[in-house]
């Protein structure tokens, strides 16, 4: 778009001055002309200021039949470039909306068509709770420290986050075959504070610094063979998340997956106004 209106900008210049250019020096020209008339004019001043008036009037009849004469025998072209230089403007306009533009990243992203329909139909009811022996696993305590005081309520995140996470359960499993669990959801300011002080490998966010205060976001992994799987080493895991990541962005969801680091492939999160 920057270009085209670069190459407007000097097109009009180009033929501006291309058409101006002769009337601009039969202009100057005449100006020079007048002038030397009238300081002559001037000179013979003690003839007669009769004399002077009559030199002048025909200096000035001269100059405006000459720029008359000038204009008629130019109209074609002034007229021309005058179409021109409004039809490119008017042909930029009516071609506006087949660019599309990339904006930065909102607050809400763009649901998709056939997901918002889905969000608006039934409500999704939040899977019965896991048993707590699941998340004790060394390996769910490798990748969620502190596994055992986190918040796997659904009843405590944001309702309409809340649909939109269970529907990516519901989608991860139609479409790919993948069960999903949730490993954490809400989280106090003090845990927050606590995984902090962890380190930047953990988390980067301090207390109410993080969506997961608001219950607007959520870490989740996948269940196989009655087991938690979170590894992203685990070939399978890594499938499950490409696919977990594309439905969350169908949703309108922003997926750990995408992010330049950490990236966190089991955390999505719905940023809105509300959590600011």
């Amino acid at each position: 778009m920057l270009l085209g209106v670069l190459f407007y900008l000097l097109l009009a210049a180009s033929l501006t001055a291309l058409l101006l250019a002769p009337v601009r020096d039969w202009a100057q020209a005449s100006t020079r002309r007048w002038w030397q008339s009238g300081r002559r004019a001037a000179a013979a001043w003690t003839l007669g200021t009769q004399a002077l008036a009559r030199h002048a009037g025909r200096g000035v009849r001269h100059l405006v039949a000459g720029s008359t004469g000038m204009l008629r025998r130019r109209a074609l072209p002034l007229a021309a470039a005058l179409a021109l230089l409004m039809l490119l403007p008017l042909l930029a306009w009516s071609l506006r909306g087949l660019q599309r533009v990339d904006g930065l990243d909102g607050a809400e992203r763009a649901v998709d068509q056939r997901v918002a329909a889905l969000l608006q139909g039934e409500e999704l009811v939040a899977p019965p709770p896991l048993p707590p022996a699941l998340f004790m696993t060394a390996e769910v305590q490798q990748w969620l420290p502190m596994a055992q005081l986190a918040s796997r309520q659904w009843e405590l995140l944001d309702a309409a986050f809340r649909q939109r996470l269970l529907l990516a359960f519901r989608l991860v499993r139609e479409r790919h075959g993948y069960d999903m669990v949730l490993l954490e959801g809400w989280r106090s300011p003090q845990r927050q504070a606590a995984l902090a002080a962890l380190g930047p490998s953990v988390t980067r966010a301090g207390p109410n610094q993080s969506l997961h205060q608001f219950g607007l976001a959520a870490d989740c992994a996948f269940l196989r063979d009655g087991k938690v799987v979170i590894s992203e080493r685990d070939p399978w895991a890594m499938q499950g998340y490409q696919a977990y990541g594309e439905v969350a962005r169908s949703l309108g969801l922003t997926w750990g997956g995408d992010w330049r680091s950490p990236r966190d492939y089991g955390h999505v999160e719905w940023r809105r106004d509300a959590a600011r």
